[in-house]
């Protein structure tokens, strides 16, 4: 009754805002402009006749003797989803004695490889992985930071938070602080902690305070204040911050967007622009993340991999959609012009 009467006032009062009573999962799983995809719109959705042993079979014929038949391979992991692949590396074990993972790394190479093993990685074990190799690489990898500390709920980063202090033996907050500076390690260190707001309704009123605040610490003063962006940008809920723009651009007579390009820069400013996208339209946000991988000489295969494979059962659909309508040109064709081999093959298999 109370969220009814919420819904009702917040109507009466703010035609022009949508109110949609949201979830984390269902928000940061599947939405775009604020609202609520009831059902997820991944491109895998598992084997409805699943058959465990049968599935088994098909990958340890696909490794034995001269040779690996990779479209068997292929055909086994993008048709089941990823709890069916859990129990088909269980299965295999208890069948052959051998772990499966470690048998398909030693007849495969490059990003073939790295896309299977990805596909049976857990989704937080897999952001674990991620975040791990963006920390150990020469350099930082900050968008991969980036992308998911920002995606993901609150539940999702204290989950990776704890496996990642189980598999490395340190602290993921420390690990990425002793790897970032500067205002970029505060935004990241904010984003750790995992402390956005629990309600999922768009309160207007906040929506305008914090969009006054957002103004006074950046082009309302001589300087820029990103401590107050920080507060607002890792406190809010994204269909706040979807209000909270809103009323910033009927404030200042500008995007919060524009003001953020002109302000800050580097890494904290890829780490702000990712939060107003996703808050935007997180397919949107995705389909940019894609594209961005591909564009231009060579393509960055860890950004494109890991896209792929954590939205394929989530909303790898519309990101789809939402690619094609961003850029004219098919995903799947991008794919098939910037990828070869197996790799390229698996790849379009999944896009579907």
């Amino acid at each position: 009754m109370l969220g009814q009467r919420l819904e009702a006032f917040t109507r009466s009062n703010h035609p022009q805002l949508p109110v949609t009573k949201l979830t984390p999962k269902t928000l940061f799983g599947a939405c775009h402009n604020g609202r609520h995809l009831s059902k997820t719109h991944g491109t895998i959705s598992g084997c409805c006749d699943f058959n465990c042993e049968e599935a088994c079979e098909k990958l340890k014929n696909a490794m034995d003797g001269l040779g690996t038949n990779e479209a068997d391979i292929i055909d086994v992991l993008v048709n089941h989803n990823c709890k069916q692949r859990q129990e088909i590396r269980t299965a295999y074990k208890q069948s052959y004695g051998e772990d499966l993972i470690d048998d398909l790394k030693s007849e495969l190479s490059g990003n073939l490889e790295n896309v299977i093993v990805a596909l049976f990685d857990l989704p937080r074990d897999f952001d674990v992985h991620e975040i791990h190799r963006a920390i150990a690489c020469m350099g930082t990898d900050e968008n991969t930071l980036i992308e998911i500390m920002v995606t993901r709920t609150n539940e999702e980063i204290e989950e990776i938070k704890t496996r990642y202090e189980e598999e490395y033996g340190v602290s993921m907050e420390e690990d990425i602080a002793s790897d970032t500076s500067g205002y970029f390690r505060r935004l990241m260190v904010s984003l750790c902690t995992a402390s956005r707001d629990d309600d999922w309704w768009a309160d207007q009123e906040k929506a305008t305070e914090d969009a006054q605040a957002l103004y006074d610490a950046g082009e309302g003063q001589l300087g820029t204040d990103e401590c107050t962006f920080n507060a607002i940008l890792c406190k809010r809920t994204l269909p706040q911050l979807q209000a909270t723009f809103k009323a910033y651009e009927e404030l200042a007579d500008r995007p919060f967007r524009d003001v953020v390009e002109s302000e800050t820069s580097g890494a904290v400013q890829d780490g702000y622009l990712a939060i107003i996208d996703a808050a935007s339209d997180l397919r949107h946000y995705f389909a940019q993340r894609l594209y961005k991988s591909m564009k231009g000489l060579g393509t960055t295969d860890t950004d494109l991999i890991r896209v792929i494979v954590s939205r394929s059962e989530i909303d790898l659909q519309t990101i789809k959609e939402c690619f094609e309508e961003m850029y004219e040109q098919p995903l799947s064709e991008w794919v098939d012009s910037e990828c070869s081999g197996d790799y390229k093959r698996l790849l379009l298999k999944i896009i579907k």
